[in-house]
Protein backbone atom coordinates (compact mmCIF):
# COMPACT_ATOMS: atom_id res chain seq x y z
CA UNK A 1 0.00 0.00 0.00
CA UNK A 2 1.27 3.06 -0.92
CA UNK A 3 2.72 5.12 2.60
CA UNK A 4 0.37 7.00 3.66
CA UNK A 5 2.83 9.27 5.88
CA UNK A 6 3.95 10.57 2.30
CA UNK A 7 1.57 12.85 0.93
CA UNK A 8 3.29 14.38 -1.92
CA UNK A 9 4.19 13.88 -5.12
CA UNK A 10 7.57 14.31 -6.04
CA UNK A 11 9.31 16.40 -9.02
CA UNK A 12 9.40 13.63 -11.23
CA UNK A 13 5.77 12.43 -10.76
CA UNK A 14 5.19 16.31 -11.21
CA UNK A 15 6.92 16.66 -14.37
CA UNK A 16 5.20 12.94 -15.39
CA UNK A 17 1.53 13.71 -14.51
CA UNK A 18 2.25 17.49 -16.06
CA UNK A 19 3.81 16.09 -19.81
CA UNK A 20 1.80 12.86 -20.02
CA UNK A 21 -1.16 13.70 -18.31
CA UNK A 22 -1.83 10.63 -16.11
CA UNK A 23 -0.37 9.10 -13.06
CA UNK A 24 -0.65 5.51 -11.67
CA UNK A 25 -0.08 5.22 -8.01
CA UNK A 26 -0.56 1.42 -7.22
CA UNK A 27 -1.92 0.27 -3.72
CA UNK A 28 -2.96 3.57 -3.29
CA UNK A 29 -5.99 3.36 -0.99
CA UNK A 30 -6.13 1.12 2.51
CA UNK A 31 -6.91 -2.06 2.17
CA UNK A 32 -10.10 -1.37 4.70
CA UNK A 33 -11.32 1.18 2.66
CA UNK A 34 -11.06 -0.94 -0.52
CA UNK A 35 -12.77 -3.45 1.22
CA UNK A 36 -15.58 -1.61 2.22
CA UNK A 37 -16.13 0.13 -1.43
CA UNK A 38 -16.40 -2.85 -3.01
CA UNK A 39 -19.40 -3.89 -0.88
CA UNK A 40 -20.74 -1.01 -1.54
CA UNK A 41 -20.37 -1.00 -5.43
CA UNK A 42 -21.89 -4.50 -4.71
CA UNK A 43 -24.78 -2.94 -3.20
CA UNK A 44 -25.19 0.27 -5.46
CA UNK A 45 -25.23 -1.98 -8.41
CA UNK A 46 -27.08 -5.24 -7.63
CA UNK A 47 -30.15 -2.97 -5.39
CA UNK A 48 -30.67 -1.03 -8.59
CA UNK A 49 -29.34 2.42 -7.02
CA UNK A 50 -27.18 2.29 -10.16
CA UNK A 51 -29.78 2.10 -12.34
CA UNK A 52 -31.93 4.97 -10.39
CA UNK A 53 -29.02 7.71 -10.25
CA UNK A 54 -28.88 6.71 -14.17
CA UNK A 55 -32.50 8.01 -14.75
CA UNK A 56 -32.56 10.98 -12.26
CA UNK A 57 -29.57 12.19 -14.85
CA UNK A 58 -31.59 11.09 -18.17
CA UNK A 59 -34.59 12.25 -17.37
CA UNK A 60 -34.74 14.60 -14.89
CA UNK A 61 -38.48 16.09 -14.43
CA UNK A 62 -39.83 12.55 -14.12
CA UNK A 63 -37.53 11.38 -11.75
CA UNK A 64 -35.49 14.19 -9.59
CA UNK A 65 -32.89 12.71 -7.01
CA UNK A 66 -32.15 9.48 -6.99
CA UNK A 67 -33.15 7.97 -3.75
CA UNK A 68 -29.68 7.15 -2.93
CA UNK A 69 -26.39 9.13 -4.00
CA UNK A 70 -22.73 7.16 -4.07
CA UNK A 71 -21.50 10.00 -2.03
CA UNK A 72 -24.00 9.31 1.15
CA UNK A 73 -22.39 5.83 1.32
CA UNK A 74 -20.20 5.86 4.24
CA UNK A 75 -16.63 4.58 2.18
CA UNK A 76 -17.90 6.55 -0.77
CA UNK A 77 -18.18 9.50 0.94
CA UNK A 78 -15.16 8.79 3.07
CA UNK A 79 -13.05 8.28 -0.07
CA UNK A 80 -13.95 11.81 -1.81
CA UNK A 81 -11.83 13.56 0.94
CA UNK A 82 -9.32 10.88 1.67
CA UNK A 83 -6.28 12.70 3.20
CA UNK A 84 -3.60 11.34 0.62
CA UNK A 85 -5.64 12.07 -2.71
CA UNK A 86 -6.61 15.92 -1.08
CA UNK A 87 -3.09 16.49 -0.18
CA UNK A 88 -1.83 15.48 -4.06
CA UNK A 89 -4.72 17.26 -6.00
CA UNK A 90 -3.72 20.67 -3.68
CA UNK A 91 -0.34 19.59 -5.75
CA UNK A 92 -1.63 19.51 -9.18
CA UNK A 93 -4.90 22.13 -9.20
CA UNK A 94 -4.00 24.12 -6.06
CA UNK A 95 -5.07 25.58 -3.07
CA UNK A 96 -8.60 25.97 -4.32
CA UNK A 97 -10.36 23.24 -6.45
CA UNK A 98 -13.58 21.41 -6.19
CA UNK A 99 -15.21 18.29 -6.20
CA UNK A 100 -17.13 17.65 -8.87
CA UNK A 101 -19.21 14.27 -9.52
CA UNK A 102 -18.38 10.54 -8.55
CA UNK A 103 -19.51 7.24 -10.70
CA UNK A 104 -19.11 4.14 -9.39
CA UNK A 105 -19.98 0.91 -11.04
CA UNK A 106 -19.14 -2.69 -11.61
CA UNK A 107 -18.31 -4.35 -14.91
CA UNK A 108 -18.64 -8.56 -15.49
CA UNK A 109 -16.56 -10.76 -17.55
CA UNK A 110 -17.60 -9.79 -21.15
CA UNK A 111 -18.31 -6.56 -20.39
CA UNK A 112 -18.24 -3.92 -23.94
CA UNK A 113 -15.11 -1.12 -23.98
CA UNK A 114 -15.90 2.02 -24.47
CA UNK A 115 -14.65 3.92 -27.29
CA UNK A 116 -11.96 6.81 -26.88
CA UNK A 117 -13.10 9.54 -25.84
CA UNK A 118 -12.04 12.67 -23.33
CA UNK A 119 -14.43 13.84 -20.37
CA UNK A 120 -12.96 17.84 -19.60
CA UNK A 121 -16.41 19.20 -19.02
CA UNK A 122 -16.21 22.67 -21.23
CA UNK A 123 -18.72 23.69 -23.68
CA UNK A 124 -17.86 24.48 -26.29
CA UNK A 125 -14.04 23.29 -26.04
CA UNK A 126 -11.95 25.97 -26.50
CA UNK A 127 -8.75 26.11 -24.17
CA UNK A 128 -7.33 23.94 -21.17
CA UNK A 129 -6.30 27.11 -18.88
CA UNK A 130 -7.72 25.19 -15.74
CA UNK A 131 -6.99 21.70 -14.81
CA UNK A 132 -10.17 18.63 -14.01
CA UNK A 133 -8.83 15.34 -13.09
CA UNK A 134 -10.81 12.55 -12.83
CA UNK A 135 -9.06 10.14 -10.33
CA UNK A 136 -9.63 6.24 -11.27
CA UNK A 137 -9.76 3.66 -8.38
CA UNK A 138 -9.63 0.13 -9.50
CA UNK A 139 -10.77 -1.75 -5.76
CA UNK A 140 -9.96 -5.14 -7.33
CA UNK A 141 -7.23 -4.16 -9.28
CA UNK A 142 -6.84 -4.83 -13.19
CA UNK A 143 -5.62 -7.66 -15.32
CA UNK A 144 -5.55 -8.00 -18.70
CA UNK A 145 -9.17 -10.24 -18.69
CA UNK A 146 -10.93 -7.46 -17.56
CA UNK A 147 -10.09 -4.94 -20.51
CA UNK A 148 -7.24 -2.85 -19.83
CA UNK A 149 -7.42 1.27 -19.96
CA UNK A 150 -5.45 2.78 -22.92
CA UNK A 151 -4.62 5.89 -22.63
CA UNK A 152 -2.58 8.74 -25.33
CA UNK A 153 -0.17 10.73 -23.58
CA UNK A 154 -0.04 14.22 -24.07
CA UNK A 155 -3.71 14.26 -26.05
CA UNK A 156 -4.52 16.31 -22.75
CA UNK A 157 -3.18 19.38 -24.33
CA UNK A 158 -4.99 19.61 -27.33
CA UNK A 159 -8.37 21.15 -27.63
CA UNK A 160 -10.81 18.46 -28.99
CA UNK A 161 -14.27 17.87 -28.39
CA UNK A 162 -14.55 14.76 -26.15
CA UNK A 163 -15.75 12.16 -29.31
CA UNK A 164 -12.86 13.69 -31.56
CA UNK A 165 -11.74 9.84 -31.76
CA UNK A 166 -14.91 8.32 -31.25
CA UNK A 167 -14.65 6.94 -34.74
CA UNK A 168 -11.67 5.35 -34.05
CA UNK A 169 -13.92 2.47 -31.59
CA UNK A 170 -11.50 0.78 -29.08
CA UNK A 171 -8.54 0.07 -31.37
CA UNK A 172 -4.48 0.53 -30.39
CA UNK A 173 -3.29 4.12 -31.42
CA UNK A 174 -0.01 5.10 -32.36
CA UNK A 175 1.78 6.11 -29.39
CA UNK A 176 -0.67 5.03 -26.65
CA UNK A 177 -0.01 3.16 -23.43
CA UNK A 178 -1.60 0.36 -22.23
CA UNK A 179 -2.43 -0.33 -18.06
CA UNK A 180 -3.63 -3.81 -17.87
CA UNK A 181 -2.19 -4.95 -15.00
CA UNK A 182 -2.04 -2.99 -11.53
CA UNK A 183 -2.97 -4.50 -7.83
CA UNK A 184 -5.90 -4.11 -5.71
CA UNK A 185 -6.81 -0.88 -4.57
CA UNK A 186 -4.84 1.35 -7.39
CA UNK A 187 -5.90 4.89 -8.48
CA UNK A 188 -4.92 6.40 -11.81
CA UNK A 189 -4.79 10.08 -11.96
CA UNK A 190 -6.19 11.53 -15.21
CA UNK A 191 -6.09 14.85 -16.68
CA UNK A 192 -9.63 14.75 -17.94
CA UNK A 193 -9.14 16.37 -21.36
CA UNK A 194 -6.76 13.01 -21.79
CA UNK A 195 -7.86 10.65 -24.23
CA UNK A 196 -8.65 7.32 -23.16
CA UNK A 197 -10.20 3.95 -24.37
CA UNK A 198 -11.48 1.19 -21.94
CA UNK A 199 -10.91 -2.41 -23.97
CA UNK A 200 -13.61 -4.92 -23.91
CA UNK A 201 -13.34 -7.55 -21.34
CA UNK A 202 -12.52 -11.54 -21.77
CA UNK A 203 -15.51 -13.14 -21.78
CA UNK A 204 -13.43 -16.36 -20.51
CA UNK A 205 -12.73 -13.78 -16.76
CA UNK A 206 -14.12 -14.84 -13.47
CA UNK A 207 -13.28 -11.67 -12.22
CA UNK A 208 -15.23 -8.36 -11.95
CA UNK A 209 -13.97 -5.28 -12.66
CA UNK A 210 -14.80 -2.29 -10.13
CA UNK A 211 -14.33 0.93 -10.54
CA UNK A 212 -14.67 4.25 -8.41
CA UNK A 213 -14.44 7.41 -10.19
CA UNK A 214 -14.80 10.76 -8.64
CA UNK A 215 -13.82 14.34 -10.45
CA UNK A 216 -12.15 17.55 -8.99
CA UNK A 217 -11.84 20.55 -10.61
CA UNK A 218 -9.20 24.02 -10.05
CA UNK A 219 -10.75 26.78 -9.44
CA UNK A 220 -11.19 30.43 -11.10
CA UNK A 221 -13.98 29.13 -13.63
CA UNK A 222 -17.13 28.38 -14.04
CA UNK A 223 -17.40 24.69 -14.99
CA UNK A 224 -20.44 22.68 -16.13
CA UNK A 225 -22.01 20.54 -14.23
CA UNK A 226 -22.88 17.09 -15.42
CA UNK A 227 -25.93 16.61 -12.60
CA UNK A 228 -29.35 17.94 -12.40
CA UNK A 229 -29.53 17.80 -9.15
CA UNK A 230 -26.15 19.36 -8.53
CA UNK A 231 -27.09 21.68 -5.73
CA UNK A 232 -28.87 18.67 -3.75
CA UNK A 233 -25.28 16.87 -4.20
CA UNK A 234 -22.67 19.95 -3.06
CA UNK A 235 -25.26 20.54 0.03
CA UNK A 236 -25.52 16.79 1.38
CA UNK A 237 -22.15 16.49 0.82
CA UNK A 238 -21.67 19.68 3.23
CA UNK A 239 -24.13 18.08 5.95
CA UNK A 240 -22.15 14.55 5.83
CA UNK A 241 -18.77 16.76 6.48
CA UNK A 242 -17.06 15.14 3.76
CA UNK A 243 -14.58 18.12 3.51
CA UNK A 244 -13.30 16.76 7.30
CA UNK A 245 -13.65 20.20 8.07
CA UNK A 246 -10.26 21.04 5.99
CA UNK A 247 -11.25 22.30 2.61
CA UNK A 248 -13.93 24.99 2.64
CA UNK A 249 -14.26 25.21 -1.55
CA UNK A 250 -14.09 21.54 -1.97
CA UNK A 251 -18.96 21.83 -2.06
CA UNK A 252 -19.09 25.35 -3.06
CA UNK A 253 -21.23 26.33 -5.76
CA UNK A 254 -19.50 29.36 -6.91
CA UNK A 255 -17.06 26.90 -9.30
CA UNK A 256 -20.45 25.83 -11.31
CA UNK A 257 -22.74 26.91 -14.14
CA UNK A 258 -26.19 26.06 -14.46
CA UNK A 259 -27.09 22.67 -15.48
CA UNK A 260 -27.37 22.03 -19.19
CA UNK A 261 -29.16 18.91 -20.67
CA UNK A 262 -26.16 17.08 -22.30
CA UNK A 263 -25.52 15.97 -25.53
CA UNK A 264 -23.15 13.59 -27.54
CA UNK A 265 -20.99 11.09 -25.60
CA UNK A 266 -22.74 9.73 -22.94
CA UNK A 267 -21.31 10.39 -19.24
CA UNK A 268 -22.56 7.25 -16.78
CA UNK A 269 -20.56 4.35 -18.71
CA UNK A 270 -17.70 4.12 -16.80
Amino acid sequence: MQNQDSLSLDATQLERFTELGFLVLPEFLSADLTTRLEAEVDRWVDTGLRASSIASCVDPESFGPPPVMELEMAAHGELIGYPSLMAILAQLLGPTFAFHHLHSDRRDPGAAGKDWHHDYEQNPQVDRTHTMIHTMHYLGGLDESMGGLAVLPGSHREVAEKTARAHLGTSELPGEVLIGKLPPGSTILLHSALFHARRPASAESGKPRYLVDSSYCEGGVRWPTVKPYWRYMLARAKDLGLDRGQWPELFSEDHFAEYARPTGLSRVGL
